[in-house]
């Protein structure tokens, strides 16, 4: 009876952001863009550079997809972007 243990290869696991529950946000006329990169420093937990690029692109672009994750998590996360006033939603 043979002792040897087979090695199995060491397999990467990636997660397809694509796939999971994001919250995008919307540009408006009103927001200032100080006051989106502190809701997105404070709720997404974005460093300030994350949130200033973030929202240049959403002033650019119009909407941008801020944060990934479980709908569990972006739940409440999308509800303090709308209590401050940013328009925001959960796509899938």
């Amino acid at each position: 009876m043979s002792t040897d243990v087979l090695e199995l290869p060491e397999v990467e696991v990636h997660t397809d952001k694509e796939q999971q529950p994001k919250i995008v946000v919307f540009n408006d006329d009103h927001n200032s863009f100080d006051h989106v990169i502190r809701c997105l420093v404070t709720f997404c937990k974005h460093s300030v550079e994350q949130a200033e690029q973030c929202a240049w692109i959403i002033h650019t672009r119009g909407k941008y997809a801020v944060k990934h994750g479980s709908l569990e998590e972006l739940l409440p996360i999308n509800e303090a972007l709308g209590i401050n006033d940013l328009t925001s939603e959960i796509q899938y």
